[in-house]
């Protein structure tokens, strides 16, 4: 599958500005956007899923254009088909993990009845060992239980790709370390590209294929770092 995003948007806050201007190609499997806090990562994220709209550019997806300003097309979130996991999960906490993982099949804002019974959020509940905790809220299980319902919940729709911002954040470091060798698991286990962002270089090792750069709201090159590992 093949990315290639042209994105640029100017954002204006009193008297300071921030110019994002990124482009990309790539055929990565599994690619990563990385770069320090402020670089422009989770905004770009935000404008390929269709959170955020650029100025300007284009977003293409695998041949299928989702946005392109001067062609006038700018799908909606819903039909861009990318499954997105938030930075804090962004769990609705009044509704069980069974509730959540079904809201993402949801065209509506209707909450999903406590014993819905739909064999793919059944599927994603046992794919990610969550059967005992189904009927819990959000505030009753682990960090690392909230991060595979947030999966689940981006995944039970089938997307074309999944979109991951800085998912271990939240994180202590012993459990990032064990939900990174689940993540890859995963990523060998189902045939859905993943875009990740982060400024963690142990994310990096064990869960990019390929990198792009990001520095002050543009691609640059590799940190002499890396090309010397290179």
């Amino acid at each position: 599958m093949t990315w290639d995003v042209q994105v640029r948007k100017l954002l204006r806050h009193r008297d300071s500005r921030f110019q994002l201007d990124v482009r990309f190609e790539s055929d990565a499997k599994h690619l990563a956007l990385f770069g320090p806090s402020g670089a422009g990562k989770t905004l770009t994220l935000k404008m390929i899923a269709g959170i955020a709209t650029p100025d300007a550019g284009r977003i293409v997806l695998a041949g299928r254009t989702l946005y392109q300003r001067d062609a006038g097309v700018d799908l909606p979130p819903q039909a861009r088909r990318l499954g997105y996991v938030f930075q804090d999960y962004a769990l609705f906490p009044h509704l069980t993990v069974r509730q959540n993982i079904a809201f993402g099949l949801r065209r509506g804002w209707a909450n999903p009845a406590r014993d819905a019974d739909d064999a793919a959020v059944t599927r994603w509940i046992d794919a990610f060992g969550l059967r005992p905790q189904a009927g819990h809220h959000p505030h009753q299980i682990s960090g690392g239980q909230r991060q595979r319902t947030a999966l689940a919940r981006a995944l039970v729709n089938e997307p074309q790709a999944l979109l991951l911002d800085e998912p271990f954040a939240a994180l202590d470091r012993s459990l990032r370390q064990k939900l990174r060798r689940e993540l890859r698991d995963l990523q060998a286990g189902i045939a859905i590209p993943t875009l990740l962002i982060t400024h963690d270089e142990e994310d990096l090792d064990m869960l990019a294929s390929e990198i792009v750069h990001l520095k002050e709201g543009a691609v640059g090159s590799a940190p002499a770092r890396e090309e010397a590992r290179a």
